[in-house]
């Protein structure tokens, strides 16, 4: 196995592989519903890659030091014969830690197929608790009943269960300490996000971002807490346990404290670009390789060159300015 590192010295060990640039919600902060409405012009689907594409992306990764697959989107589970694909993965690579990022939405379908397929856990998106917040986060008046069915399919399909709630100021942080009482009364991880200015579209500005350090006042007033060391090298979320041991939170924050210096991951778009920052402008042309005559060690060598010259630091160099003015890829397009 060969270990690939970049400019910063930071090993490549995690994918993120978006299967879709769709989603059957319009996110306020993901994308809009007043710039991705139902004429917004969507990937055709011979543009994305094919299963057996992304298969010998991941084998190629696997051979350089790559841990982590996360499968995600868009909606993932929009993608059709998903279940495959998560069996093949096992079969045919070494790699065992395979997660799926979902809005739950389609669980009670899937949860029981997935399960089966191999699949071990899914991270899933909700941003509030309260049925009238979560429709305008959504962005599609979906209920959040829809997402609570979703997670019981889950666990009752036995898979490991996560919620990511992105937390946005004047949107829904009166709902940071409902989220954290019901998750933890259930044993359920809760990560907070702090609201990013991923894409161009969202509308981003710092007085809309909720600080770590007051999300965590926040609980910690109410069910005290302590930080718990990171579980392994390039975590991105800080981690706390609750006092009375009944479980943990984490709080991810690219805003106000970057965790640039340590970041192990890629991120591969549905139609087959290979971005090495969620922060980027423009991605690396993979899927001509991919559908060339290149040969295994062929695109193991161009991910390689790729990582290689990786100098991103866009998250500790952040200003207000650069944030606005700054082009980057959609959140929806590249995974998040």
């Amino acid at each position: 196995m060969v270990q690939v590192k970049d400019q910063l010295n930071r090993p490549l060990r995690d994918i993120r592989i978006s299967l879709t640039d769709q989603c059957n919600f319009r996110c306020s902060y993901c994308m809009p519903a007043e710039i991705f409405g139902v004429d917004y012009p969507f990937l055709p689907k011979e543009e994305y890659l094919s299963f057996s594409e992304i298969i010998k992306v991941v084998q190629a990764a696997e051979e350089l030091g790559v841990e982590k697959i996360r499968l995600t989107g868009g909606e993932p589970l929009l993608r059709k014969d998903l279940p495959k694909l998560i069996s093949e993965l096992y079969r045919r690579t070494g790699i065992k830690d395979i997660a799926l990022t979902t809005n739950g939405i389609f669980l009670p379908k899937y949860a029981k197929e997935l399960k089966e397929a191999g699949l071990q856990r899914v991270n899933i998106s909700m941003d509030a608790l309260d049925d009238d917040v979560f429709k305008q986060m959504n962005g599609r008046s979906v209920s959040i009943k829809a997402v609570l069915k979703g997670i019981d399919a889950a666990l009752s399909a036995g898979l490991g269960v996560k919620i990511n709630m992105v937390v946005k100021k004047g949107a829904n942080e009166d709902q940071i300490l409902p989220m954290a009482r019901y998750f933890k009364e259930r044993g359920i991880v809760l990560r907070f996000i702090e609201f990013m200015d991923v894409g161009s579209t969202n509308g981003w500005q710092l007085s809309s971002v909720v600080s770590k350090k007051e999300i965590f006042d926040r609980i910690n007033h109410v069910f005290p807490a302590e930080p718990v060391n990171e579980a392994y090298y390039g975590e991105v979320a800080s981690r706390f346990r609750y006092k009375d041991g009944s479980g943990e939170f984490g709080v991810i924050s690219s805003v106000t404290e970057s965790f640039c210096s340590t970041c192990t991951r890629a991120r591969l778009s549905a139609d087959g670009r290979l971005y090495t920052c969620l922060f980027a402008a423009k991605g690396h042309d993979l899927k001509t390789i991919l559908r060339s005559d290149a040969s295994a060690d062929e695109i193991k060598e161009y991910i390689i060159s790729v990582w290689e010259h990786r100098a991103d630091r866009y998250s500790d160099e952040r200003t207000e300015e650069t944030a606005k003015n700054r082009p980057k890829i959609e959140m929806s397009y590249i995974g998040g």
